[in-house]
């Protein structure tokens, strides 16, 4: 049963084929079988589990929950009341937050059942999940390799159907980039379109919570749940609720009147890997058998967007990061002998060296006789990346990226900070311009799943699904591994 999609899943507990104790218990013992691992999760809450399956099964199915009975989990930097929230960080290893976050209350009013809070780069700085204070994830295809990040444990949780779904957040590609190297399907929504509330936050403009599933249908769902708005976060879209799940009553399984952009940015890479490369070039060619017009286009300042996304992500971390110092919540330093001393051993023992190298770098660019020549300049460029989405989707109606160079990296072979950075040159962009990508899987190279992604315009996530579902369809690369 574990291996069903979130749908047939749903499915089977409407028939009562299943109870939701019997699907949770089953979840509960793949993870516990596999998370040794795996490194999927910080935390598992597997009583809290049983007793709310055990609610709704008294309670008895309700269709009017779309999640009814269905084991999720959460990546570690959404709050969760009375489950510990550490954003994979010591300054919070024994955080539990007094409430939950906004997208946290909606999968609960969906039914939904929580097992657990998943393993992530700390404070979602990292494309590996290796930068965790707790453990490192590992890739369910092969454990030697990084699962990708910041969201990597959900992605991994997903991916080797410890669970149907998972919530993850996508700063500059950590939601698309673990599931194209775990080969599941993952959504960065459109900016505005998930309400960040609850979110423990890294870059406050670039930040968006999204879903994880084996399938784009399973996505849409999840999707549908998440969103709508939300009068506590003031960058919340004001936008109606949407039900995606409408779009596979009678899915479109052509693309025809479609015209699919490829930005020959992405394509002439130095960086791209061969095999990679012809996973993507066979997606191209199935888009055209398929009736697509392929037209290809270009987009010159996305050359930038490492740099500009780095001083702008770094900048907004080292403000909002400020608020951990040791007096409020979260690890305090032991007998520190003044103020200076409080703040700062307590800061030094609770993050990261890589949180502490972006908290540096922010504190930087932001600070006086610096701020013109770094951080306005990146706020500027990034204007002009986000105008190079918006001029190529007045001619297209999607375009279509790689979303990682390479396949997934041995654990440890990247140790240049730069270097990883490098990792992120696929996704970035899309964040700076605020716009919504869909990762979907799209082949094997070197035995290790490859995605691809389709970037829309703004609130268009329907077209996005629509297409992913009929190319994902076709390419046959849907819930294709168990681990």
């Amino acid at each position: 049963m574990i291996t069903r999609t979130l749908t047939e899943a749903k499915q089977a507990l409407a028939k009562k084929e299943i109870s939701a104790a019997e699907l949770t218990k089953a979840c509960l013992a793949h993870i516990n079988e596999t998370e040794p691992k795996l490194g999927a999760f910080i935390n598992v809450y597997p009583d809290e589990a049983l007793q709310r399956a055990k609610e709704l099964d008294e309670k008895g199915y309700n269709e009017n929950m779309p999640l009814w009975g269905i084991p999720v989990s959460v990546k570690d930097a959404l709050a969760t009341k009375n489950m510990k929230t550490t954003a994979g960080s010591k300054i919070l290893e024994n955080f539990t937050p007094p409430y939950s976050a906004f997208a946290v209350e909606q999968l609960e009013k969906a039914g939904a059942i929580i097992l657990g809070k998943n393993n992530m780069d700390e404070f979602a700085m990292g494309s590996t999940c290796e930068n965790s204070a707790f453990k490192a994830g590992s890739n369910p295809w092969n454990t030697d390799c990084v699962a990708g990040g910041s969201s990597g444990g959900s992605a991994i949780s997903v991916a080797s159907c410890q669970i149907f779904a998972s919530l993850g957040t996508d700063t500059g590609g950590s939601i698309r980039q673990p599931a194209s190297l775990c080969g599941c399907v993952g959504l960065k929504p459109t900016y505005g379109r998930v309400s960040r509330y609850g979110l423990l936050a890294y870059g406050s403009s670039l930040d968006q919570i999204g879903p994880f599933a084996r399938t784009v249908e399973d996505t849409a769902l999840m999707l549908s749940v998440i969103a709508g708005h939300d009068e506590r976060d003031s960058t919340s879209s004001p936008r109606e609720k949407e039900d995606f799940t409408r779009l596979f009553q009678n899915p479109k399984m052509d693309l025809h009147n479609i015209t699919v952009g490829l930005p020959k940015e992405f394509f002439q890479s130095n960086a791209m890997d061969s095999e990679v490369a012809k996973r993507c070039e066979q997606t191209i060619e199935e888009a055209k058998k398929l009736g697509a017009v392929i037209k290809e286009i270009s987009m010159p300042h996305l050359v930038y967007s490492i740099a500009s996304y780095y001083i702008i992500a770094s900048a907004e971390a080292s403000s909002n990061l400020a608020r951990y110092d040791g007096i409020r919540y979260g690890h305090r330093t032991n007998q520190p002998q003044d103020l200076d001393e409080l703040y700062t051993m307590s800061r030094t023992e609770g993050f990261g060296e890589e949180v502490q190298r972006r908290i540096l770098l922010g504190t930087y660019v932001l600070s006086a006789g610096y701020y013109d020549a770094y951080y306005k300049k990146a706020a500027q460029v990034r204007r002009l990346i986000r105008d190079d989405y918006v001029s190529a989707l007045k001619e297209c109606d999607v375009l279509l990226a790689p979303v990682s160079p390479i396949v997934a990296w041995k654990k440890g072979s990247v140790t240049d900070p730069l270097q990883m950075y490098q990792m992120d040159i696929f996704t970035l962009s899309l964040n700076l311009a605020g716009l919504p990508g869909l990762a979907i899987p799209v082949g094997m190279a070197h035995n290790m799943p490859v995605g691809m992604q389709l970037i829309g315009s703004a609130f268009d996530e329907a077209k996005l699904l629509t297409i992913g579902h009929c190319l994902t369809s076709h390419l046959g690369t849907t819930n294709q591994h168990t681990f």
